[in-house]
Parts: structure tokens; C-alpha cells; sequence
């Protein structure tokens, strides 16, 4: 695939991770849009490569930043959107558990450094909830990681059955 044809395809792709993050302003579409959204970056990580996916990540979250809802486009930036890349380049270690413990490590890091984040510039706490402001913080954390595990198999087999079903076509288009 030549360059032009990158771009293009990169730029297609940048374009409707942003048209998907219009959708976030619909009610309770906060988090599964920024999530949808990110599979427009998995396309071009198996289509081009990282290095063109972390460009159009760039893009796309430029374009979300300025239009998308508040809470869905710092989903976005500060994890969705990323996400497919962190992924292929961590699977390609080809240990199952070593894989799981950097993945499981670096959604922590992100969700927690995007909640302290969000949490202080719409000052929001858990401190002022009672009895459970004590575990309310680590119970959404537990409950998160278990929604990420889940997540991660989806995109593995969304990856899977875009290549069984639409790699040709797309390598066609673009040869």
C-alpha cells in the first residue's frame, strides 16, 4: 500500500472515530461509544501498521477534543482510543499471562489517572456518599478491570472476524 493510500485510509478512519464520538451526547452512551469509537484505530493497526495507528489516533483524538461530550472524549484520549495499539504490540510477546498483567497494569493506570482527572475538574468524591465512600473507589476499580477483561476478548474477536470478513475487501480497495 502506497502512502497516498495510507493517508487515505488513515484519514477515513480518523473521520469516523470522530463522527462515532458525535454519538456520545446521546444518554447513556458514555462509555460504549469512546470504546466503538477506538475500533476505527484497530482497523488501520491491521490494515497499515502502529506506527500509522498511532497517527490517526493523534487525529482522531484532536477531532474528539473538540467535539465530542466531555466525559466520552477523555474515555477516549486516555484509553479507547489508544487501546488497539497498546494491544498488538503486547500480544505480539506471546506469553498469555505476562500479556495479561502489562494490559491489566496499563488500563489501571489510565482509568485511575482519567478518573482523578475528570474527579478534579468536575470536583466529584465518593467522600460525601456515607458508608460507602470507604469502598466505593475500589469497588468501581474491581468492577472496571472485570468490564476490561471482557472488552479485551471483544476487540480480539472483533479483530478476528474483521479479518475473516473484510480484510480482502478492504486490501482490494486500497491495493
Amino acid at each position: 500500500m502506497n502512502t497516498t493510500k495510507k493517508v487515505t485510509l488513515s484519514a477515513v478512519m480518523a473521520a469516523l472515530a470522530a463522527v462515532i464520538m458525535l454519538v456520545s451526547y446521546f444518554p447513556y452512551l458514555t462509555y460504549a461509544v469512546p470504546a466503538v469509537a477506538g475500533l476505527c484505530i484497530m482497523v488501520i493497526v491491521m490494515e497499515i501498521n502502529c506506527k500509522w495507528a498511532v497517527l490517526t489516533y493523534f487525529t482522531a483524538a484532536f477531532l474528539a477534543f473538540l467535539f465530542a461530550e466531555a466525559e466520552s472524549k477523555l474515555m477516549f484520549i486516555g484509553f479507547f482510543g489508544f487501546y488497539p495499539i497498546v494491544k498488538c504490540l503486547v500480544e505480539k510477546i506471546n506469553k498469555p499471562i505476562i500479556e495479561w498483567l502489562i494490559k491489566i497494569i496499563i488500563f489501571n493506570i489510565c482509568v485511575v489517572s482519567v478518573y482523578l482527572l475528570f474527579s478534579k475538574i468536575f470536583m466529584l468524591s465518593f467522600e460525601d456518599m456515607g458508608t460507602l465512600a470507604k469502598y466505593g473507589e475500589i469497588i468501581l476499580l474491581v468492577m472496571a478491570n472485570v468490564v476490561f477483561v471482557v472488552y479485551d476478548i471483544a476487540v480480539s474477536r472483533i479483530s478476528w472476524f474483521y479479518f475473516e470478513k473484510f480484510h480482502a475487501k478492504i486490501s482490494c480497495i486500497f491495493k
